[in-house]
């Protein structure tokens, strides 16, 4: 008989503990998820953001590679052939 109330006395003890433990997970899975909205709205506002600024860097781009000053002071850039000497040298390297 004794053994019958110890067994009732850890069920409900462990009930409780279940209980307990289930409202405390419900608790921080809720701030969970709102600090995973407050995450994804920054991260869409930085998006946005860092479209914006792409956009305003593509335009100074234009105006400054068609100021004529600026043309003045840099050259284009001219597309290299790679030589033969430095292909031939990495070779004899190996």
């Amino acid at each position: 008989m004794e053994t019958f109330i110890k067994a009732d006395i850890f069920f409900f003890v462990s009930s409780i503990a279940a209980v307990v433990l289930a409202i405390l997970s419900s608790i921080l899975l809720y701030y969970l998820i709102k600090a995973g909205r407050n995450l994804y709205m920054l991260s869409e506002a930085l998006k946005d953001s860092f479209k914006e600024s792409e956009e305003l860097i593509l335009d100074l781009r234009e105006r400054f590679e068609d100021n004529p000053i600026f043309r003045f002071f840099t050259r284009r850039p001219r597309k290299r052939r790679p030589s033969a000497k430095k292909d031939s040298a990495i070779i004899d390297r190996d």
